[in-house]
């Protein structure tokens, strides 16, 4: 009979005199921004940049939380003011206010933010399931993370922005 080498796991548990240790929960990246006095979190992987507010050029005839388009290095870009779009009131535009610059099913939009705080990483453990809401709300919340003294609202930004409401096609 031959002789089997114990797992590494296995030697790891003897190395911590017995002690095991519970797998670490799955963690994911989001980029934490203010919208009023609510602050709301994004994937990390959908941002490709944050750019500080510039007017854009207004369209004619669009909906009023599409504030126009930018140029973006020869792209033009939709800029949708997400205050606007999420009915959070009239936007303040300040030294604050910025363009996160987002890839929703290979379009490149521009939300525009009261500002952004920072990128935190969220483990499954301190993110609770969204409240039963009406299907408005219920698309685009996926979570509510509560980390120290900071409740974040997770959003999937592809199922808001991605949306009829601002023209793009809702298959992936």
């Amino acid at each position: 009979m031959q002789a089997v080498a114990p797992s590494p796991l296995a030697s790891q548990r003897t190395a911590r005199r017995g002690a095991v240790t519970a797998p670490k929960a799955a963690t994911a990246e989001y980029l934490a921004f203010r919208l009023g006095k609510e602050e709301y979190a994004i994937d990390i992987l959908r941002v490709q940049e944050i750019r500080s507010y510039e007017n854009p050029t207004r369209i004619a005839n669009a909906p009023e939380h599409v504030k126009g388009v930018v140029n973006l290095r020869g792209i033009i870009v939709p800029i949708i003011d997400l205050r606007m779009q999420l009915g959070c009131g009239e936007a303040q535009y300040n030294a604050f206010t910025v363009v996160v610059v987002l890839n929703v099913r290979g379009h490149v939009i521009g939300a525009v933010v009261d500002s952004v705080s920072d990128v935190i990483e969220l483990g499954e453990d301190v993110i609770m399931p969204a409240p039963s809401m009406n299907d408005a709300v219920r698309d685009f919340i996926t979570g509510i993370a509560c980390v120290e003294s900071r409740m974040l609202i997770l959003m999937d930004i592809e199922a808001l922005l991605g949306s009829a409401v601002i023209g793009l096609a809702t298959a992936a």
